[in-house]
């Protein structure tokens, strides 16, 4: 699934290529796709300019110009892509958007996991996209800190990446990302969450930015369906600490790459630099 930076980078896409163009009409292919009433998604986003991209956690955002709102979780294999009207169909090709000068924007959506909302004019998107209302801090908000860390896990007695992963504790961390982030952190993902010291909340929550920052620079990762709305693929992966590394040399200490099973999820990370929670002190 898409994580903050690739959601990101999709979110500056769509800045560049959609903003200030009117939605002529839409054309749903799979009714399920569209969690409001299909109808209602329909009429109101015609006629209306997209005025700007917003995210949240892993969601988009887009402001109408009529203060109605368009909402999209790309889920585990959705894509959006913006090109001419006249370029062929995906047979995955799940909703498309057509806009003035021929152009369009197709929502394609292998697992069919993918969503979108149409949110009415008066009505805030958390008001409508129930998972909007229920997340947790930005990581690029101001007020992200050790101290909000330890406000949200001093009662979380469970491994720490299964809480990073939670996104009503930070929104848009996945799997990639939490590993990345308590690598450079140099905690181990099993640590219980309640028992980080201060030092190690405070190293966390700067390893949380970097990495997403890092993320974002790079375009997001690829490994199977994410890429831009123009196609592009993030590369991220190539220069990732622990994720996807199993048995290769740390970049840090050179120990090999260690993979656990952690809440049903592949997890990394480099038993030297990132110590067992569960080691004996003789």
């Amino acid at each position: 699934m898409p994580e903050l930076p690739e959601v990101e980078t999709v979110r500056r896409s769509l800045n560049e290529s959609t903003c200030d163009r009117t939605i002529i009409n839409t054309e749903v292919l799979l009714d399920r796709t569209i969690a409001t009433d299909l109808t209602e998604f329909n009429s109101g986003l015609q006629s209306h300019k997209i005025l700007h991209w917003h995210r949240r956690g892993k969601y988009l955002l887009a402001e109408l110009s009529n203060t109605s709102w368009l909402g999209v979780h790309l889920r585990m294999t959705g894509k959006l892509l913006w090109g001419d009207r006249s370029s062929a169909i995906h047979k995955h090709t799940r909703v498309r958007i057509y806009f003035e000068d021929n152009q369009e924007l197709k929502f394609n959506d292998q697992r069919t996991f993918g969503q979108m909302w149409f949110v009415p004019v008066g009505l805030k998107p958390e008001e409508i996209i129930s998972g909007v209302k229920k997340l947790g801090m930005e990581p690029f908000d101001p007020d992200f800190s050790s101290k909000y860390l330890q406000s949200k896990l001093t009662k979380r007695d469970r491994p720490i990446k299964n809480s990073l992963l939670d996104q009503t504790v930070i929104a848009g961390i996945g799997n990639i990302y939490a590993d990345e982030s308590l690598f450079l952190s140099g905690i181990h993902p099993q640590a219980r969450s309640n028992q980080l010291s201060n030092l190690q909340l405070s190293a966390l929550s700067k390893a949380i930015q970097q990495v997403l920052s890092d993320g974002i620079a790079h375009g997001g990762t690829t490994f199977s369906d994410f890429a831009d709305i123009t196609g592009d693929k993030g590369n991220y992966i190539n220069s990732a600490w622990v994720f996807r590394r199993t048995g290769q040399a740390c970049k840090i200490c050179t120990t090999k790459i260690e993979r656990i099973k952690l809440g049903g999820r592949s997890t990394h990370f480099c038993p030297n630099c990132q110590p067992s929670p569960f080691a004996k002190i003789s």
